[in-house]
């Protein structure tokens, strides 16, 4: 976890759905999922009690994504990680980002027996401006 050549991988994937997205602008899960988008990633917000964020279509859940997504980017407590861990996996994505104070090392360690690149207290938005 947390190597530079994970962070590379991660970055050349392309789809990334922004798990706990808020609508409000100053909120870290906004303005980081607008950096992605405006770095070229394709972003899907997703939040139950949303339709739409920022322009784009929000789901309820990770099932209900109807694209494959490469990258889960999780802004939720820890003890919500363990059930998004599990929808990373049943969706086939290829990693699982936990933003900064989001720490769940049981989820973590599921997701990455399953395949899943795992990086657990990073922020993306921080992490792409510092290598790129």
């Amino acid at each position: 976890m947390n190597d530079p050549k994970t962070y590379e991988s991660i970055f050349a994937m392309k789809t990334i759905a922004v798990v706990g997205m808020s609508p409000k602008p100053e909120r870290p899960s906004h303005y980081v999922a607008l950096y992605l988008r405006d770095q070229g990633y394709t972003i899907i917000p997703v939040n139950p009690g949303q339709k739409e964020i920022a322009g784009e279509t929000c789901y309820p859940s990770l099932k209900d994504i109807p694209v494959p997504v490469d990258v889960v980017d999780v802004f939720r407590s820890p003890e919500y990680v363990g059930p998004i861990a599990n929808a990373a996996i049943k969706i086939g994505a290829k990693a699982l980002w936990l933003q900064d104070g989001v720490i769940n090392d049981e989820a973590g360690q599921k997701a990455e027996n399953a395949g899943l690149i795992v990086i657990m207290n990073d922020c993306m938005m921080r992490k792409h401006r510092q290598l790129y």
